[in-house]
């Protein structure tokens, strides 16, 4: 019996990919927004692929603040732009 991979959805581009390749950002249940390299913090998630493209679509349409109902901090979406560059 094969195990299954848990899949998650991209906010941007609506794409389904395996959990483990795409980055997590969390709404903590303090209210806080922050980048979760775990996978593992509690609080309300959004996923995003690693796609550059699909960081400009969230960062111009401000997805993640619609996704949280609240205003995202922009050092959330700097240390996440690095992040993503860090990776190519």
């Amino acid at each position: 019996m094969t195990k299954k991979i848990p899949k998650r959805m991209c906010v941007s581009c609506r794409e389904m990919f395996e959990k483990k390749a795409l980055r997590r950002i969390v709404k903590t249940p303090e209210g806080e927004i922050v980048y979760d390299p775990t996978g593992k913090k509690s609080g309300k998630g959004a996923y995003i692929c690693t796609n550059p493209d699909c960081f400009v679509k969230i960062r111009k349409g401000k997805i993640l603040e619609k996704t949280f109902k609240m205003e995202v901090p922009k050092e959330v979406y700097d240390e996440l732009e690095e992040i993503l560059k860090d990776e190519k």
